[in-house]
């Protein structure tokens, strides 16, 4: 673990940058963690002390509705005091850099940064930065890396499978342009998945994805067959240069979940989305509305799991990994 940024000398987790690096022991810490905090919703008063007078600074300088609502309702659960950052009024429109910006907020005392930013590797910029003892999370970077969205998606897989070690995982769609993507594969293989497929058209697969541990299917039919899990992409059409696919139609026809492809899966295969989804473009309503879908539970899990990842850098409830 030597060399890694996102941990301290002595092997605590010190930011959360990407999934990739990371050993099986920080993820299982942060899942089990996450299934103590899973009961604050149920409580009358939906509020613990573990964040009590530290300051959370959510930085999203790319559009998010979900991602930013559920980490601000995490940190707030955990009684810290939140700043949401208006970037496109902020001095960043005023030609300020982003390090300026992190400097003048962490003279304010942040103790923690989310961060969202359309460049790959902002947060790991930040990160390198501050001072010691803040800390970033990264809320997605370009097409790099998302991190708590993929242990989401775990927390949600393990709730409904109970174990890893025994499922056939596929990721269908965008794969090319989505960091949630690469952050689910390098999660399922670190938890020893043993069978970790992505589909897509040729055009919208990277190269020499299999060297990442997953098996490629270009035929939908084919690739989910006797899958456990099916979690599918949105198109990334901001992302994409050029005409990548011949229309929206023509993608649903072939990629797009339907009753019909689903039925292919294992009968208790369940069906997993990001978010936000679009409705016959990759997924049929029937699908996203059906009884195998979890996408509601996703969100759901996902308060649970950024108030772990904040609790655990806050160095509350933390561990050692070394």
């Amino acid at each position: 673990m030597k060399g890694n940024p996102q941990l301290s000398p002595d092997g605590k987790l010190q930011h959360l940058l990407t999934i990739e690096g990371l050993p099986p022991s920080i993820l299982f810490h942060i899942l089990d963690t996450a299934g103590n905090f899973e009961h604050v919703a149920q409580q009358e008063i939906k509020k613990v002390p573990h964040l009590q007078g530290k300051s959370v600074f959510n930085l999203f300088f790319e559009a998010s509705t979900r991602t930013r609502t559920t980490f601000e309702i995490a940190a707030k659960r955990l009684s810290a005091d939140v700043i949401n950052l208006n970037v496109s009024a902020s001095s960043q429109s005023k030609g300020e850099t982003l390090l300026d910006t992190v400097d003048n907020l962490s003279a304010m005392q942040a103790d923690m940064f989310v961060v969202r930013h359309a460049e790959s590797g902002a947060a790991h910029l930040i990160a390198n930065h501050v001072a010691p003892g803040i800390h970033v999370i990264n809320a997605g970077d370009g097409r790099h890396a998302h991190p708590t969205q993929a242990l989401l998606d775990m927390y949600t897989i393990r709730h409904f499978k109970r174990r890893f070690e025994n499922l056939r995982v596929a990721i269908v769609g965008d794969v090319l342009h989505s960091r949630v993507a690469r952050s689910q594969i390098h999660a399922l293989t670190t938890l020893r998945v043993p069978e970790v497929r992505v589909i897509g058209p040729k055009t919208l697969i990277p190269r020499d994805v299999e060297k990442l541990g997953v098996r490629v299917y270009h035929d939908m039919v084919q690739g989910l067959k006797d899958v456990d899990v099916v979690i599918m992409l949105r198109l990334q059409n901001e992302r994409m240069n050029g005409a990548l696919l011949p229309s929206r139609d023509e993608y649903f026809k072939y990629y797009g979940l339907t009753p019909t492809k689903l039925s292919r899966a294992k009968p208790d295969a369940i069906v997993m989305h990001p978010g936000p989804m679009n409705r016959g473009v990759e997924i049929d309503s029937e699908v996203a509305d059906g009884v195998q879908s979890v996408i509601l539970k996703q969100v759901t899990f996902g308060i649970a799991v950024r108030m772990a990842v904040m609790s655990i850098l806050a160095g509350e409830r933390g561990g050692n990994f070394s």
